[in-house]
């Protein structure tokens, strides 16, 4: 076997190569995995008999690839493995040529996306559940609770910023509460007052003009499950005393029915208000506020969890690389603490939109400052507002003094003395040994 075999035959995708008449003419151990077919049997054969994909006929990528001499990629692709299951894949071609330039066929390589998918699941287990990733103490507090508040049939209010994953936390306490019921999501500050209530409550038949046909709301759709209303306090006032008397009767009537019909569903609602101060503003039920406000669950801004924001970083990575296909490995050490010392007002989903937005812009296996969006490489010129004190420098060489001094105020923890310093804990780090500190 030669070196070049055994290298490819190392590797974590399947790869093969074809002639310009997609006859197979290499085929490596990894794609004799996915596909269940040896390479004996593989190589001379024409690859759409064995892969059987689904875009063969359509958008075959080596066919694209070898006709207008470019790359390809490919997403949510399924082949036909030799046991006949359906194998969830993404594709990379490209066209391989002579050391003159004739195109002597085209080259793929595939991912099996059930694996990376699975792989995803266990990226820090240590610090994750329901696919909530954190190394937070509180949200860790927070996620040992989360079963024995699952198995309760409590209603439950998540109160946090917009974008720090409170439907996350809901449908964990769905996950884990074993309700054999769906989990009904709806945001009530996306839906006009005019349609809200026939959203959840549903009508019949008659009920207003264009109501030809009965239609089942989301009360229906969560029995036996679970019924996420993000958003509450956007809920409009008539709405309100109607969802009270859902919870106090535990019955409800489509718009246009006589009979109220019972439900089972358990109720999460979520705010990114204070729903207090909206009660003190008799915007919101008082009545309705302490039958929601059962059990309280708050998550915090990202700015306030800063030690998960390289935990998410890789996750977001991860995810984006099943995506697009890309093998983009991990963010610089640059990119990494101008990532930490930005404040997220849009918390995690902002993080999630700026890894986003370098996936699009990298040409490279590791994320470089460059390829940031400005608002990021901006902030960096700014005062870090969550910094306890101005007064220390960003880069360079941090003095001996001011280290001791930050960890003396967070009573010696790294994490919160990087934060004070507005560096990340790395750095940090390396700044005390460089003054022989550990």
């Amino acid at each position: 076997m030669s070196i070049k075999d055994i290298i490819l035959d190392s590797i974590a995708e399947g790869v093969f190569t074809v002639d310009r008449d997609f006859t197979i003419n290499y085929f490596n151990r990894r794609a004799e995995f996915i596909t269940g077919i040896s390479r004996e049997k593989a190589i001379g054969c024409k690859c759409y008999d064995v892969f059987r994909v689904n875009i063969c006929n359509t958008n075959c990528a080596l066919k694209n690839a070898i006709k207008d001499d470019a790359k390809y990629a490919v997403n949510n692709v399924d082949i036909i493995n030799s046991k006949g299951k359906k194998v969830p894949i993404s594709i990379n071609a490209s066209v391989l040529k002579d050391d003159n330039g004739n195109i002597l066929g085209g080259v793929e390589t595939f991912l099996d996306q059930s694996e990376v998918s699975t792989l995803r699941k266990t990226i820090k287990a240590g610090y994750s559940s329901e696919d909530i990733i954190s190394q937070n103490k509180q949200i860790h507090d927070m996620l040992d609770i989360l079963p024995d508040i699952a198995e309760s049939t409590s209603t439950v209010l998540i109160e946090g910023d917009s974008g720090t994953g409170k439907e996350l936390i809901a449908r964990a306490i769905h996950n884990l509460s074993g309700r054999k019921g769906r989990f009904v999501a709806v945001n009530c500050a996306s839906l006009p007052e005019s349609l809200i209530e026939s959203e959840l409550f549903g009508y019949e038949k008659g009920a207003f003009t264009d109501a030809k046909k009965n239609k089942p709301g989301r009360f229906a759709l969560a029995k036996g499950g679970t019924l996420f209303l993000d958003e509450i306090g956007e809920l409009p006032g008539t709405v309100q005393s109607k969802l009270l008397r859902v919870l106090q009767e535990k019955v409800y009537e489509p718009l246009g029915g006589e009979i109220p019909i019972p439900t089972d569903a358990r109720i999460v609602s979520a705010t990114n208000r204070n729903l207090k101060q909206r009660v003190e503003e008799k915007a919101f039920r008082q009545d309705l506020f302490y039958r929601l406000n059962v059990i309280k669950l708050l998550l915090p801004p990202l700015n306030q969890r800063k030690e998960d924001i390289p935990l998410l970083i890789e996750h977001f990575i991860n995810k984006m690389n099943a995506i697009t296909g890309k093998n983009i490995q991990s963010v610089s050490e640059d990119a990494l603490e101008l990532l930490t010392n930005y404040d997220y007002p849009g918390n995690i989903r902002e993080l999630e939109n700026v890894i986003e937005y370098a996936f699009v812009m990298c040409k490279e296996r590791v994320i470089e400052p460059k390829y940031l969006s400005k608002d990021i490489i901006t902030n960096q010129k700014t005062v870090n507002h969550n910094t306890f004190s101005e007064q220390y420098p960003r880069f360079g060489l941090i003095e001996k003094d001011q280290i001791v001094d930050a960890l003396h105020r967070s009573y010696g923890k790294k994490s919160k003395a990087a934060e004070l310093l507005g560096v990340n804990r790395s750095t940090l780090w390396r700044q005390m040994k460089k003054h022989h500190m550990v």
